[in-house]
C-alpha cells in the first residue's frame, strides 16, 4: 500500500487511528447525556435530544474539540469527566508495534491531533505512547481545526514537511480532503476507528483495518 522509501514524514492522528474512538464516542453520546441530565433534572433521552443539536452545529469548528468550551456551555467539568472514565482509554490493535518501527526508522515521526491539551495529556498518560513522535502538535496550537486546508499550512511553518514525501494516517474524511487540498500526497484512513462498531466502508481514500497492513517495508 505504502512505498516506504518515497515516506519522509509520517503525520498520525489520534483518535480513531492510534486510539479506539470507542471512548469519545461514549464519552460524548453517553456519559456527557447521562451527567448533563443529573445536573439539569432531565431524563437522558431528553438531555441528548438537548445535545445533540448543540453538538452537530460546533462539528469542524475548533470549538467542538475545546474542553473548555464545552465545561463552559454545559456547566460541566468535562475534563473532570474524561478522567472519571479513562479506565476506557485504549489503543487500537497493533498501533505500538507500527510506531517502535517508524520510531526505529530515519522518518520523522508526528501526532497531529484536534485534541485539546486537557485529553491530549490524559490520553498521553495512559498510553505512553508520547516516546514514539518526534513532536505532539494540536490544533489548539495552531488556532485552526485540521479540517481546514490552512491548518496544513500553518503545521508546515511549525514541523517543516514536503508534500510530496508525507504521509497522513487519519480517520476523518474531511481531515483527509483538507490535507489532499493542501497537496499533501500519500493518505490513508482508518475503517475501523471503533473497535465496538462495524468496519466501515471507505472508497475515497486507501484505507487499513490495523496498521500490519503498513509494517511491510518500514
Amino acid at each position: 500500500m505504502i512505498d516506504w522509501e518515497k515516506i519522509d514524514t509520517v503525520l498520525l492522528d489520534m483518535d480513531g487511528t492510534l486510539l479506539d474512538l470507542n471512548f469519545d464516542n461514549h464519552f460524548w453520546k453517553e456519559f456527557v447525556p447521562l451527567k448533563y441530565a443529573e445536573k439539569q433534572g432531565l431524563s437522558i433521552d431528553a438531555a441528548k435530544l438537548q445535545l445533540q443539536p448543540r453538538f452537530k452545529s460546533m462539528e469542524g469548528k475548533l470549538e467542538w474539540y475545546c474542553l473548555d468550551y464545552w465545561s463552559e456551555v454545559l456547566a460541566l467539568d468535562i475534563a473532570g469527566l474524561k478522567a472519571e472514565i479513562s479506565g476506557l482509554i485504549a489503543v487500537l490493535p497493533h498501533v505500538t508495534e507500527f510506531l517502535e518501527k517508524a520510531h526505529q526508522s530515519p522518518k520523522k515521526v508526528y501526532l497531529v491531533t484536534n485534541a485539546h491539551r486537557d485529553s491530549l495529556g490524559l490520553k498521553m498518560e495512559k498510553t505512553c505512547l508520547q516516546a514514539f513522535f518526534d513532536g505532539i502538535i494540536s490544533s489548539h496550537d495552531l488556532g485552526i481545526p485540521k479540517e481546514h486546508a490552512d491548518f496544513w499550512r500553518l503545521l508546515q511553518q511549525r514541523v517543516p514537511f514536503e508534500k510530496q514525501t508525507t504521509l497522513l494516517i487519519d480517520d476523518s474524511p474531511a481531515v483527509l480532503n483538507s490535507a489532499r487540498q493542501f497537496g499533501i500526497a500519500h493518505l490513508i484512513s482508518v475503517s475501523r476507528p471503533d473497535t465496538k462498531l462495524p468496519k466501515k466502508e471507505i472508497t475515497d481514500y486507501p484505507a487499513i483495518e490495523d496498521f500490519r497492513e503498513l509494517m511491510a517495508g518500514l
